[in-house]
């Protein structure tokens, strides 16, 4: 009996640790693998995954490619995978531009290694003359170009700067049912998407998930 009750607490922490582990979790199962977390992008991912679904989108824009491929998905999102893969199933095309060579080759790597190069294009150029280039209807627009600061004040300016330029050079091509998303939005100074989404609820459209990415659609679109 003794043995069993010492057995018991030795194994209680580890039991309470894994525990934790599991909660802390935040996987996308069953559309992603669940050994991949996706933390605090979990909860706007499936989201957008779902209205993707609904909206029956075929175009898909990104700005900011997933230099790491998948194995930072706790850290950068793994964006261009997860979406590219969304493609691939529904049929959708998908775009996705970095100013960085590294960059999009390690992007690329992992869109071979997933078989998703027919639904992903990386594009290797500036974004906004990328986007002052692209001429169709863009059903998903996804922002996390430009790196961020959590301290340099003078680079959230220009971060923020630079995300409300790709939106004002892409505006026209969304339409009443697109989607938006926009990466780094919970940090210091207001994140990313302070300046375009300030800019956005002036023109119709409504927030709906405001947390460390913000999900925005037309407002027009909800009724």
């Amino acid at each position: 009996m003794i043995i069993k009750i010492i057995i018991a607490l030795i194994l209680l922490p580890v039991l309470i640790h894994y525990s934790i582990k599991f909660i802390k979790h935040k996987s996308l199962y069953p559309f992603m693998p669940f050994k991949y977390n996706f933390r605090r992008r979990r909860i706007t991912f499936a989201k957008t995954l779902k209205l993707l679904d609904e909206r029956n989108a075929k175009v898909i824009i990104e700005t900011g490619t997933s230099r790491k491929g998948l194995k930072a998905t706790k850290t950068d999102g793994a964006a261009t995978i997860v979406f590219g893969k969304w493609a691939k199933q529904n049929n959708a095309q998908m775009h996705s531009v970095d100013i960085s060579e590294h960059s999009v080759k390690g992007a690329q790597k992992e869109v071979n290694n997933q078989q998703l190069q027919d639904f992903v294009k990386l594009h290797l150029n500036d974004s906004l003359e990328f986007l002052k280039t692209f001429n169709k209807p863009i059903d998903f627009l996804y922002l996390d170009s430009y790196d961020y600061s959590r301290k340099d004040v003078k680079i959230q300016k220009k971060s923020q700067e630079h995300h409300l330029k790709e939106f004002k050079i892409i505006e026209d091509k969304l339409h009443r049912n697109s989607i938006v998303l926009i990466d780094d939005c919970g940090l210091p100074g207001g994140g990313k998407g302070k300046t375009v989404i300030a800019y956005m609820l002036e023109r119709g459209w409504k927030i709906l998930i405001n947390a460390y990415q913000v999900l925005l659609v037309k407002e027009e679109s909800l009724s």
